[in-house]
């Protein structure tokens, strides 16, 4: 009873003294990336009740560009004005962090999701059906595949506009998650991102039922990790009495000074520190697909639309490292001798598992994934060098890796048999005879994917393996090597079936892509290239921004 009657107390004081409730207080400016993409996709769904279904496709594709052309400018103000370095401080009332690694990975994420909007709208690949241009997704995704409803929305034209305000959503909380300064913000964000995607992941046009199964996997697989992930969060605010990263790491280095008393039979007990940090990081490393968290990779990125499996492949990853780096350096240093050899083990496992178990892939898309997993344990190694090096490499090679694998992706889309997309290994073969230029195009991705000289994969990889030697991990980088290694074997095996095998008469042909897909692929290609051969500025301006507000 006496508790019920202190609540009623607070109650009655708080009615009492209005004035003594605070106004919240939003930086709205420093925040303006995250609220223009958001903006613009509540307007993309008014967009798709109000407008006419004819001019739905210019207007959401217009609104999309340039809602992210003006988020990625206002990271660079906010760049410009110091707010990466002496002027980095946490914003809305402690929710989210402004400091150098955020904008970095705001403004990686949203040239990312730029060029993929590119790949999104591409509508010449397919022949037209019924007169109308045809994309990558279902014309009516609630139809039966295969129904008279779906024949019916072919015929009449329908596309799936709403593709562009989902993937806005989701690049709104991909650029609250790695900014996220507490725990409950960093669930928030994990789930506004995370949603649209199992959407996007069923909407394929070609294979509905593997879309659908693909999008089930994620969406069961990614519900089981947001619980960790979330029971985590629950025992964290046990052990400090608080979700806020300061909070946190306050009460791990220096103990509980203000004792909350609700929480004073549970508050500095180690067990639910390290579980909750166990399971915390489960959710995280599920995100970043690594392993043992990865078994949804192969099936997604294969059954997904390949616009969307790019996508993800990118600017999911950044985020999501984005947001482990913060957890690890900010709320955990103080934890570093648990956490370090636990990681050591998921990056070697991670590395060698993704390019042993490549090798044996057949399907272009699979033997994407599970390169994607092996870079995974590699960018693993930068995080674990716990050195503002460390954070930097890991910035870059984040920046990197994103071109090349949404490039990649663009390439997949263009080669095409009669039902759609070619993605068995088989039908490239001879690929480099019938289209010389598409297949040099996608060597250079491969080459990069395996980290040879002159490509941004390579820069990339020297990096992070140089902060994870410089902070004694010299044996990771051996495990990093061989499995570089293991991996270029399957990617020359790739260039090699494209270029030095006789082409089957009935191969696939490479459709002749709009300037939308071309674009995405040239800037892919320019990126690759450029980061490859001079890279010092771009590691120079990461290891500027690679300081965390604390």
């Amino acid at each position: 009873m006496s508790s019920v009657a202190s609540v009623h107390s607070l109650w009655t004081v708080a009615a009492d003294t209005p004035g003594k409730i605070p106004a919240p207080h939003i930086e709205y400016a420093q925040l303006s990336p995250t609220l223009i993409v958001l903006g613009a996709a509540v307007i993309g769904i008014v967009i798709e009740a109000f407008v006419p279904r004819r001019h739905c496709y210019s207007s959401q594709l217009l609104l999309a560009l340039v809602a992210l052309a003006a988020a990625f400018a206002a990271v660079i103000g906010l760049a410009a004005g110091g707010f990466g370095s002496s002027k980095a401080h946490i914003a809305a009332m402690g929710a989210l962090a402004v400091d150098g690694p955020a904008l970095f990975l705001q403004g990686t994420i949203l040239l990312v999701s730029l060029v993929a909007v590119f790949t999104f709208a591409e509508r010449r690949l397919d022949p037209a059906a019924h007169g109308h241009h045809v994309d990558s997704f279902a014309p009516q995704p609630a139809a039966v595949p295969g129904g008279a409803a779906e024949q019916a929305a072919v015929k009449a034209g329908f596309t799936t506009t709403e593709v562009f305000p989902i993937a806005l959503f989701a690049v709104g909380g991909m650029l609250v998650f790695p900014a996220a300064n507490d725990l409950l913000t960093l669930f928030i964000a994990l789930e506004v991102f995370s949603l649209p995607l199992y959407i996007l992941c069923a909407l394929a046009r070609r294979q509905r039922l593997l879309s659908q199964e693909a999008a089930v996997k994620y969406f069961l697989l990614g519900a089981f990790s947001s619980a960790f992930l979330l029971f985590g969060v629950a025992l964290l605010y046990g052990y400090a009495g608080t979700v806020t990263y300061a909070g946190i790491a306050e009460v791990i280095s220096d103990g509980a000074k203000q004792i909350d008393p609700a929480l004073a039979g549970a508050m500095g007990n180690d067990a639910l520190l390290l579980i909750g940090a166990a399971l915390v990081l489960m959710g995280l490393l599920f995100k970043v697909g690594a392993v043992p968290f990865h078994m949804w990779t192969p099936d997604v990125y294969q059954g997904a639309p390949t616009p969307v499996t790019g996508f993800m492949a990118a600017a999911t990853k950044v985020a999501a490292f984005g947001a482990l780096l913060r957890l690890l350096y900010v709320v955990l240093p103080g934890m570093r001798w648990d956490w370090q050899p636990v990681m050591w083990g998921v990056a070697i496992i991670t590395m060698l598992g993704g390019a042993i178990v490549a090798i044996t892939q057949t399907d272009i898309k699979r033997l994407l994934a599970y390169s994607s997993i092996a870079h995974a344990g590699f960018i693993l190694a930068g995080v674990i060098a716990t050195s503002e090096e460390g954070i930097s490499s890991v910035l870059f090679y984040l920046g990197a890796y994103s071109f090349v694998t949404l490039g990649a992706f663009a390439v997949v889309t263009l080669v095409r048999d009669a039902g759609g997309e070619a993605t068995q290994l088989s039908k490239w073969a001879g690929l480099g005879r019938r289209s010389p230029l598409v297949a040099a195009v996608f060597a250079v991705f491969l080459l990069a994917f395996a980290g040879i000289p002159l490509t941004s994969g390579f820069a990339g990889k020297f990096a992070v393996f140089k902060a994870a030697a410089q902070s004694g991990a010299g044996w990771l980088v051996v495990v990093g090597v061989l499995s570089s290694a293991i991996a270029a074997f399957f990617y020359i095996r790739v260039i090699v079936l494209m270029f030095f095998n006789e082409p089957k008469a009935d191969g696939p042909t490479v459709a002749v892509p709009s300037p939308l897909t071309t674009t995405a692929i040239a800037i892919g290609v320019a990126v690759t290239l450029v980061l490859g051969l001079a890279p010092q500025y771009f590691l120079d301006l990461a290891g500027q921004a690679g300081v965390f507000v604390r």
